[in-house]
């Protein structure tokens, strides 16, 4: 048996990598699946190209990392509910993930990470921001990280996906189920990656909504600063879609931010959201 490497490349210096030379399209060995996951745990998202994967083959690559989330709020691609469309069309306005965030922090146990696909992208614009929140950590004051760490957050999902909320609104015919839109989770400020055991910020200002045991009010400040100071550029790096392109991130690692900047093209892209675990 081959001693298998993958292909590297670091995207920045703060956060992601592209990994050349590899067909998702048919099964992997475990150690490219090993690779794969380790590349995750180091960079928190990777990029491949050229990926021409039907939805069953988009199922099974994502299988190999873990259980499956069923979305609740997105339309699923037609006999696969096990894939989100993450959709703007030529009239609309308004994307879906247009501000820094991290998906299914309003969980008890938030996801593990997403694998979006690209199916149609527009010819200039549609990039994605992408920000680790390990570097966000390390570079605050120690006296802050302390105050940090004896800190809980409340994220919810109320605000964005439910019946009263703008959001859900301007992107009636994508998101729906606002019924389904009760979720509240409380998880530490600081978390220790599941499986790096690095410490990590844990907010982001599209679900978190307040300290626990907190008023928003007194709460708005100090996340305001946190929200500002992960959104600096040394954290970041920005990736230009091509159609088969794929990115693969870390929700615990990462924050991401899809670029609102092609009105009148049209955008498809297909995520599979994996199942995470409570943090700690």
């Amino acid at each position: 048996m081959r001693n298998f490497r993958l292909d590297i490349r670091p995207s920045s210096p703060a956060v992601g990598a592209e990994i050349l030379g590899v067909d998702l399209s048919g099964p992997l060995s475990t150690e490219e699946t090993s690779e794969i996951r380790e590349a995750l745990k180091e960079y928190g998202v990777i990029f491949f190209r050229d990926q021409e994967l039907t939805p069953e083959q988009h199922i099974a690559f994502a299988e190999r990392f873990g259980p499956i989330n069923i979305n609740r709020f997105f339309q699923s691609v037609s006999g696969h509910p096990q894939i989100a469309e993450v959709r703007k069309e030529l009239d609309q306005t308004t994307n879906i993930g247009g501000s820094w965030h991290t998906d299914h922090s309003y969980d008890e146990a938030p996801a593990l990470g997403s694998i979006l696909l690209a199916r149609d992208v527009p010819e200039h614009g549609g990039d994605t921001m992408f920000a680790s929140m390990h570097r966000a950590y390390e570079a605050l004051s120690d006296g802050l990280k302390r105050t940090l760490e004896n800190l809980r957050a409340v994220h919810s999902s109320r605000h964005v996906f439910g019946a009263a909320a703008r959001y859900a609104k301007d992107t009636a015919g994508r998101i729906g189920n606002a019924e389904l839109a009760t979720q509240d989770a409380v998880h530490p400020v600081v978390i220790r990656h599941p499986e790096t055991g690095r410490k990590t910020l844990y907010v982001n200002a599209a679900f978190t909504i307040r300290f626990e045991d907190w008023t928003e009010k007194e709460s708005k400040p100090l996340l305001d600063y946190l929200y500002a100071h992960a959104a600096q550029p040394q954290f970041h790096m920005r990736f230009r879609w091509r159609k088969g392109s794929i990115a693969f991130w870390d929700n615990r690692a990462t924050w991401h931010f899809a670029i609102n900047d092609y009105h009148g093209e049209r955008r498809l892209m297909h995520r599979i959201t994996l199942e995470g675990v409570p943090l700690a």
